[in-house]
């Protein structure tokens, strides 16, 4: 890298600290207007995806118990761990490629593809009366989930750098809508015949199959994504002509912009020290949530006595659904303000901090639950089960806050790196493979935890309470590594090269 192409670079790369991050109370900050047509489309397009994802974590347990393939009760996380890692799995092998695909035939064509295999392999999977067909479909819903990637592409595209942290919160916003929405949908809505035999007494198609009515509904959401996408979604990714001859450059024309837009990155130009430690402590934070997140459903059905909370599939409904409604105040108003404040990096940080009590302490609810399941005094029951709803919803607020701070500061860290708008595809394409590569190993690693610590009478801290354990100290783990990552990370980067003195110097 020359000289003065280095000046260049690192002139305009002050020049956006000195405009995105020098915000004192004195100096007033001007956001440009949100493009609410585009985004609300984008936004819509997003949110089938979350619901027919988190609409089988209510029944899953029940779901695999009704297939008969464990042996004991004991055994049915292992086998449920193994419909949330065939999900993980096709969508880790495939991720990348849709990401590409995106910077070559645009946005559009890619989500629309998605869409319509997320639609099909919801109906699918409602139908599914034997394991192997319930996990091929599993298998196939994840072969087709790049949407994700593509979505963060578009917001890139779409924003500047006084929006683009708001912008980009709505992406893991819509993420946790469709948590709410599926995880309700779920719970309320499975097993029809037996919990609504007025209703639903006479139509042999839900005796048959118990799981089919909110695959229904969830596909439902997919379809208006797909008529609203086909007639309202815009193309945004611009294809811009190659100059053949730098002679062709107007002398208006910035220097540093016109050097990003001809400088072509292969990968290994692209992992540099930086890159690597943002997309360590995203392996390490999503592997430890990938753990959780699909073992609290396991944890939630699992008799007391075996350190769960025996629950039914609507009270798990219930549960997801509630904690995950302050998502809402949390990524619209409090993310934005407290990225503004501590940077995204600091946001990052703060996430992995708030995780830890919540590993620590989600364990002794079982306890609590013991007590409601087989009370020494009958009258008691209702108040302890009053303070166990209360303190459960209490610390799924907790990972709730945790999570949003973590993975809307990633999305941002992500596209902060890429070297220019050009690369964001592959970018995103890398942030989500390791989030599905870890989303394969956590629901079968966890699964394998849970089994085997209740399978034996091991004393704290290897019973029940070791799968949280363990995602407590990965989380101080990922505490150790995203200290050493530098604040130049909190600057959109696109359209701009990383120096060389940068790299030395976050070695």
């Amino acid at each position: 890298m020359s000289t003065t192409q280095r000046a260049y670079n690192s002139a305009a790369r002050d020049a956006n600290r000195s405009e995105d991050r020098d915000i004192t109370p004195e100096t007033e900050f001007r956001e440009t207007p949100l493009p609410w047509g585009k985004l609300s489309v984008l936004l819509a397009l997003r949110l089938s995806e979350p619901v027919n994802f988190s609409l089988i974590l209510p029944f899953v347990y029940q779901m695999v118990k009704g297939f008969d393939v464990a042996e004991s009760p004991k055994d049915i996380a292992f086998y449920a761990s193994l419909l949330f890692t065939s999900f993980s799995l096709f969508q880790t092998i495939m991720v990348m490629h849709w990401g590409r695909l995106s910077d070559r035939i645009g946005r559009k064509p890619v989500i629309m593809i998605g869409l319509t295999g997320n639609l099909v392999s919801s109906v699918l999977f409602g139908t599914s009366k034997t394991f192997i067909a319930a996990i091929s479909a599993r298998a196939f819903n994840g072969l087709m989930a790049g949407n994700v990637v593509v979505a963060k592409a578009v917001i890139a595209e779409i924003s500047d750098n006084t929006n683009r942290a708001r912008m980009m919160a709505m992406i893991p916003l819509m993420w946790n809508l469709g948590l709410i929405a599926g995880s309700a949908v779920g719970g309320i809505f499975s097993e029809p015949v037996t919990q609504y035999p007025r209703w639903f007494g006479n139509m042999r198609i839900f005796a048959e199959y118990p799981y089919l009515l909110p695959c229904l509904i969830g596909s439902s959401v997919t379809l208006f994504g797909l008529i609203i996408g086909l007639f309202k979604f815009e193309e945004t990714l611009v294809r811009k002509k190659k100059s053949s001859s730098v002679a062709t450059l107007g002398e208006s024309t910035p220097l540093v912009q016109n050097a990003a837009k001809q400088q072509e990155h292969t990968i290994w130009q692209l992992l540099s020290p930086t890159v690597m430690r943002v997309m360590g402590t995203n392996v390490i934070i999503c592997l430890a949530l990938s753990m959780v997140n699909q073992s609290y459903p396991i944890f939630a059905a699992t008799d007391p006595s075996d350190g769960g909370l025996g629950f039914s599939s609507r009270k798990i409904g219930i549960s997801l659904a509630i904690a995950s409604v302050a998502v809402i105040y949390l990524q619209l108003v409090a993310y934005p303000r407290l990225e503004r404040r501590y940077g995204a990096l600091g946001c990052y940080r703060r996430g992995q901090l708030i995780m830890i009590p919540h590993f620590l302490l989600m364990p002794f609810l079982s306890m609590l639950a013991t007590s409601v399941e087989y009370p020494v005094a009958s009258g008691f029951s209702p108040v302890r089960e009053t303070i166990l709803w209360a303190i459960l919803i209490v610390l799924l607020l907790v990972r709730v806050v945790g999570s949003v701070l973590m993975l809307t500061s990633i999305n941002l860290l992500t596209v902060n790196m890429a070297p220019t708008k050009s690369d964001l595809g592959f970018m995103n394409g890398m942030q989500q493979l390791a989030m599905s590569g870890m989303r394969i190993f956590g629901p079968l690693l966890s699964g394998l935890i849970w089994s085997w610590s209740i399978k034996h009478t091991w004393p704290f801290p290897f019973n029940s309470h070791l799968l949280w354990n363990i995602c407590a100290l990965m989380m101080l783990l990922a505490q150790q590594v995203s200290s050493k990552i530098p604040d130049s990370v909190n600057v959109f980067g696109p359209g701009e090269t990383e120096t060389e003195d940068e790299i030395r110097s976050s070695d």
